[in-house]
């Protein structure tokens, strides 16, 4: 068997894609379709001999799906010819069932489709293509690897919203947290870093990329994070605002005749960086900032502030913390983020070593002084490796 794994992961308008080594992490192809169900598509795959572009339309996630597996055709490598010995799935919502990685079968299928209501924009979008793959690939095991499994491992009186418990027990509403693939592959890679075993480690990881989270991980069990019941809890992320009064919906809609829908697509899609700066991309945020602009340069802080709030909030929570972590698109990229959002927690042991943190290094390291009581990491992150590791394991358990 090899460890060859096609890696799907699914957004509510687009789907990456990766041909993964499980064993090393070296992806032989990748690709992005883009604009899902609008009137233009682009599709880029990334080949051994380099990328190619397609543009048409994409009416929904299977065409796209379809599509890709054509680019791989044409542009390779040809799956028939990689030993192919699994799909993994990335879904979104698994709920409180899943708490670690499942074979595809009918029975899985109804249970993420049950949970449609949780998440809207993104489990609908799994679905289709865990259906067209199981199309085109009958004879080939498919995993589903949930985002919120990782989150399983909070306890009550971390997920548990105060509302009235009949809501929680009916209605599944809790906090369920999401990034978890993420959090997975980071947690053991700062440990390693750390030179000690993950169950040994307290750490704080912000996972900052157009969607962000924080977690608090204990021992390599997650034990609080900042997305909830969506992701539209917790920080501040390109489109999405973060943490708001609860009031706002019912105050919108009762003084502006605002309805629910208004409110949360504004709440998802225009609001955050985008809805403060005008622009959701934080290397613009970033350089308009740098050029003098008042709106984005407000954007930037109330972006950190959020950040520092979180990170001295789950230092309460986890007593002792030997790291905290910086991840994702942002986190790994942006150097004066990542000092601003730390600024003034001398007081707690952490702090950020300039020179370190402007290097120009790109790997894990360490962005904090040698004689730090709380080292500060920047670890990148490789959701699709996780993935394909996570899918593998459970295709060697079924063999």
């Amino acid at each position: 068997m090899s460890d060859s794994v096609l890696v799907l992961n699914a957004g509510s308008s687009s789907l990456k894609y990766s041909l993964v080594d499980a064993a090393s992490g070296a992806a032989a192809a990748s690709g992005l379709v883009e604009q899902i169900g609008e009137a233009s598509g682009v599709l880029t795959h990334h080949g051994p001999d380099g990328a190619s572009r397609t543009a048409q339309p994409f009416p929904g996630h299977e065409s796209a799906l379809r599509a890709a597996m054509q680019a791989f055709s044409s542009c390779g490598p040809p799956l028939d010819s990689v030993g192919l010995s699994a799909v993994g799935h990335r879904v979104v919502h698994g709920g409180d069932r899943f708490s670690a990685p499942a074979v595809v079968d009918d029975d899985l299928v109804a249970a993420v489709t049950s949970l449609v209501p949780l998440a809207p924009l993104h489990n609908p979008a799994n679905l289709s293509c865990i259906e067209t793959a199981r199309r085109l690939f009958p004879d080939l095991p498919q995993v589903a690897v949930f985002d919120t499994a990782f989150h399983q491992t909070l306890p009550p009186h971390a997920y548990t919203y105060a509302l009235p418990s009949d809501w929680v027990e009916q209605l599944q509403i809790r906090r369920y947290g999401f990034h978890g693939t993420s959090y997975s592959f980071v947690a053991r890679s700062a440990a390693r870093l750390l030179g000690r075993p993950v169950e040994e480690v307290n750490l704080i990881v912000l996972h900052l990329g157009n969607g962000a989270s924080a977690a608090a991980i204990e021992g390599g069990r997650s034990v609080e994070t900042s997305m909830g019941l969506s992701p539209l809890e917790g920080l501040v992320m390109g489109t999405r605002s973060g943490d708001v009064d609860p009031a706002l919906h019912a105050h919108l809609h009762r003084q502006h005749g605002w309805s629910v829908e208004d409110i949360d697509r504004a709440l998802n899609r225009d609001s955050g960086l985008k809805g403060i700066s005008g622009h959701n991309d934080f290397r613009e945020v970033s350089q308009l900032r740098a050029e003098g602009d008042p709106r984005a340069t407000l954007a930037f802080d109330v972006f950190c502030h959020r950040l520092r709030k979180y990170v001295g909030a789950y230092y309460a929570v986890l007593g002792t913390v030997h790291a905290v972590v910086f991840t994702a698109g942002v986190g790994e990229n942006s150097p004066a983020a990542r000092a601003a959002s730390l600024a003034g927690l001398q007081r707690l042991g952490i702090a950020v070593d300039p020179l370190r943190n402007e290097g120009p290094e790109r790997g894990a390291r360490f962005v904090s002084p040698d004689d730090s009581d709380v080292a500060v990491l920047v670890v990148p992150t490789n959701e699709e490796w996780e993935i394909a590791q996570q899918a593998m394991a459970v295709v060697r358990r079924q063999a």
